[in-house]
């Protein structure tokens, strides 16, 4: 993308009023001699600054190495036969993103989008494991140089905007940050069969660094 994505940049309008109105609740209690009631306010506000950070990550350079598109905890590994998000058999990985970790997606690999859907939906609690069929969520479909791939944004029960920057036809590298879920969601990857999976249930997982899957 010709503007990197910046997480930053989307939530100043969430964590920035709320520094500053943390700041002149500080400033008023110094005048009446406590800082008490402006304890709450920094809470909120450390909290929102925790959740549109963006760390700094180390992308592998392996050919084969598939990247994992988010942070969280990994809730599910599936084969399936069939799967209207994938032509044919292929392989899901589902990842858990609790409001503590960060909610920047990027690319499991260096990936052209051939399509994006948009689908409306519910909002249940992202740690359903239903909630990858019925909650609000966006699919992009890829071609990577190991085949077609599709990674989901899922929306929580927190989680009301997805946010998606790269239109059909962008190229991205692998680890390339494209979006993110505001406030708890989930992400699932879904690749080829012949995919090797290299995490296991309840993994702790990095967006961009963990390598989810190799291909032999």
């Amino acid at each position: 993308m010709s503007t990197p994505f910046s997480s930053w940049r989307v939530g100043a309008p969430y964590y920035l009023p709320l520094l500053i109105l943390s700041a002149l609740v500080t400033w008023a209690g110094l005048r009446m001699g406590t800082i008490y009631p402006a304890i709450p306010f920094w809470v909120v506000t450390l909290f929102a600054v925790n959740f549109f950070r963006d760390p700094p990550r180390t992308i592998s350079q392996a050919p084969d190495d598939i990247t994992s598109p988010a942070d969280g905890t990994v809730d599910a590994i599936e084969d399936l036969e069939t799967c209207e998000f994938y032509d044919g058999p292929c392989k899901r990985v589902s990842i858990f993103l609790s409001v503590f970790n960060v909610h920047i997606n990027r690319m499991p690999d260096d990936a052209e989008i051939v399509d994006i859907q948009y689908k409306e939906g519910i909002y249940k609690n992202a740690m359903d494991p239903e909630s990858h069929q019925v909650n609000e969520a966006n699919t992009l479909f890829l071609s990577t140089p190991h085949g077609p791939m599709a990674v989901r944004q899922v929306s929580g029960a927190i989680a009301r905007r997805i946010i998606c920057v790269p239109k059909p036809g962008a190229k991205l590298t692998k680890g390339e940050k494209f979006g993110m879920i505001k406030f708890g969601s989930r992400t699932d990857l879904y690749l080829s069969p012949d995919a090797h999976i290299e995490v296991q249930l309840k993994d702790k997982v990095k967006g961009g660094s963990t390598i989810i899957a190799r291909f032999p």
